[in-house]
């Protein structure tokens, strides 16, 4: 019971638009995470509860700021934020980057038993890695830094594109040395239910 209503607080907090059916995803996804972490170790967060604030509903937070038809999610971990980010979003095509075998398997298990059509999983360096088109739009919660995101994956970003950089505390000192070339062009303070950390979301664009 206290599960339900976790859920129904969270997600009438975060005020998304929703069927049924993508509700019923979210939770097998979650619930499949819970199983595979118990063996593989995929994330460091263990607690149902803990899992469905920090991981589900910080990933859907951002879902009001994404757009594009073509997006990729750079060291994507277990998938987050881009396997909620596709559940909710099916006109999106993304597609899930990380060099983890381990993180791969899993996220190919998820795309495989909720039956996502619009996701593809590549096990790969994003610095290395030469996809056949470039991305409306590329988010990461994992890098370290705004600059290593930047250096890293701005090269795949299409004409208009947007790197969204998921980030805890207002980074500053980072945004203080973007490389030449680049700007920020917004940012968003988000609200996870039940967090009381810091969340931002950084959109960079090349300068024009």
């Amino acid at each position: 019971m206290l599960e339900t209503i976790a859920w129904q607080q969270g997600w009438q907090a975060l005020g998304l638009q929703s069927t049924a059916a993508q509700q019923q995803q979210l939770g097998a996804y979650l619930a499949l995470l819970q199983r595979w972490n118990k063996v593989h170790n995929l994330t460091a967060v263990r607690d149902p509860a803990d899992m469905l604030v920090l991981h589900l509903w910080d990933s859907l937070s951002v879902v009001p700021f994404v757009t594009g038809e073509h997006c990729l999610d750079v060291g994507s971990g277990a998938g987050l934020p881009g396997i909620p980010l596709a559940i909710l979003n099916p006109e999106q095509h993304w597609t899930l980057l990380d060099t983890n075998g381990k993180k791969t398997r899993f996220m190919q298990q998820a795309v495989g038993e909720l039956g996502l059509k619009n996701v593809t999983v590549i096990q790969t360096r994003v610095e290395s890695w030469q996809p056949t088109q470039r991305f409306n739009s590329i988010i990461s919660r994992a890098f370290a830094s705004v600059v290593d995101f930047i250096q890293s994956s701005g090269q795949h970003l299409a004409e208009d594109g947007v790197l969204y950089a998921m980030k805890g505390r207002y980074p500053q000192d980072e945004l203080a040395h973007l490389p030449i070339g680049w700007q920020l062009h917004a940012s968003h303070v988000l609200h996870v239910p039940n967090l009381a950390a810091e969340r931002h979301l950084l959109e960079l664009i090349p300068t024009q």
